[in-house]
């Protein structure tokens, strides 16, 4: 039986300069991971730049590896990194107000498996959804 290959994520938070996106994909590359996601914005109000990038580790690296190994990448950009396993869910909270049309596309995204998360609670200034879900 063939393992599966992990499915992790990175999102990542520094000021905005120019080679970031080059720093990330090409250390995700040297640790033989694929990018299978991508995105990312520049605030120019505060100057910062924020991704987040999903990837498999074909290479099987590990996300205590692949966290320590992206380290000189971080500092020489005074970046906060998190690495996350995308195959563990989540627990959220939803908070919503009178209108449900997006409650409920969360919450069958969720029952499907297309949304990876567990919702522990869902919170609103309304008692419109004040039942069980």
């Amino acid at each position: 039986m063939t393992k599966p290959i992990p499915q992790y994520a990175l999102r990542v938070q520094c000021h905005l300069t120019r080679g970031i996106v080059a720093a990330i994909s090409g250390f995700l590359a040297d640790q033989s991971c694929n990018i299978t996601d991508s995105a990312q914005f520049d605030d120019i109000g505060t100057g910062n730049f924020f991704m987040r990038i999903s990837f498999r580790s074909e290479g099987g690296r590990d996300l205590a590896a692949l966290q320590a190994g992206f380290v000189p990448v971080a500092e020489k950009f005074t970046m906060q990194s998190d690495f996350f396993d995308e195959t563990v869910k989540r627990k959220v909270v939803i908070m919503v107000s009178r209108f449900g049309h997006c409650l409920n596309d969360l919450l069958y995204r969720s029952r499907i498996g297309a949304l990876p998360v567990e919702i522990v609670a869902v919170i609103s200034n309304h008692m419109d959804y004040q039942k069980s879900w």
